[in-house]
């Protein structure tokens, strides 16, 4: 898969990486990104006919990459890999994967920094720790992805945050300082977590930092997740399930390849089209300059 140019880098850490993990070694998916609440999917839902307008007019086209600035911060219990200090060269791997998923929708990620810390509170799910770990530690503006690796997120394998109008108006709010991805260390390509350790954690989260829903959202009816060319999908898949049809009443089978479903990481291809423009949409409306 779209691994391949990377596997090198991959390998080498993970041969670093193969002490055991605090995590099971089999596990589902989960992501516990919050709900969109009634607003927000209003929002998508008035961007879903701004686009549909757009594609029907012949008026929508992407007229440059968008550059992304990120940092990435490890956040482990100790300096051991098995307590989530990952490597340079994980890291590296990881921001090559995230380009190389985002690319085709004209997306790229420059790593601007890393920090290291080691401190057990923080990096065992921070709960009542997040926000105080990332008034520490968070940097840039509200265009600026922050991602946190933790070595332990209990049931989670990671967590996003919707770009919203809050975020924008004020660095010193919550939605500000919280903004960006918590991610188990475990994930990054050369990862102890089998299944899930090809680094498409992050390319999931990452995708809510944009603004999109699950593949599964609302289920099989209503706007589900308000883009046009994700087919309806009654429930997060599980593996990859190849064929798998769990709205049969609707088009299309479940979009199991989708990066925003809850497969395997051998089995994540793509975002669709329709993705790719309400990324855009977010982009330009929230983070953008911003």
């Amino acid at each position: 898969m779209r691994f391949t140019p990377f596997a090198l880098a991959a390998a080498a850490a993970h041969n670093a990486f193969a002490a055991p993990s605090l995590r099971p070694a089999e596990r589902p998916f989960s992501c516990g990104a919050p709900e969109p609440d009634a607003e927000h999917i209003k929002i998508s839902q008035k961007f879903a006919a701004q686009e549909a307008a757009a594609l029907a007019a012949g008026n929508f086209s992407i007229q440059a990459v968008t550059t992304v600035d990120v940092y990435f911060h490890v956040v482990a219990s100790s300096t051991s890999l098995s307590d989530g200090y990952v490597t340079d060269a994980m890291l590296q791997a990881q921001l090559n994967t995230l380009n190389t998923a985002y690319a085709p929708h004209q997306i790229q990620f420059t790593l601007r920094g890393t920090t290291r810390t080691v401190n057990p509170s923080w990096a065992a799910d921070p709960n009542g720790y997040e926000m105080t770990m990332k008034r520490s530690l968070r940097k840039g503006t509200y265009s600026t992805l922050n991602v946190y690796f933790l070595s332990d997120m209990g049931d989670n394998l990671g967590y996003c945050y919707f770009p919203t109008s809050s975020g924008t108006s004020n660095p010193s709010s919550t939605n500000f300082i919280r903004d960006g991805c918590t991610v188990l260390a475990h994930t990054v390509p050369g990862g102890s977590l089998a299944n899930y350790n090809l680094g498409h954690t992050t390319t999931h989260e990452v995708g809510h930092w944009f603004g999109l829903y699950h593949t599964f959202q609302g289920g099989c009816s209503g706007s589900g997740d308000s883009v046009a060319d994700t087919p309806a999908q009654a429930s997060a898949s599980s593996g990859c399930p190849v064929g798998r049809d769990s709205c049969p009443s609707q088009p299309g089978v479940d979009p199991i390849h989708n990066f925003m479903d809850y497969s395997y990481d051998t089995c994540y291809e793509e975002f669709t089209a329709g993705q790719q423009a309400r990324m855009l949409s977010f982009w330009n409306t929230y983070r953008a300059g911003k």
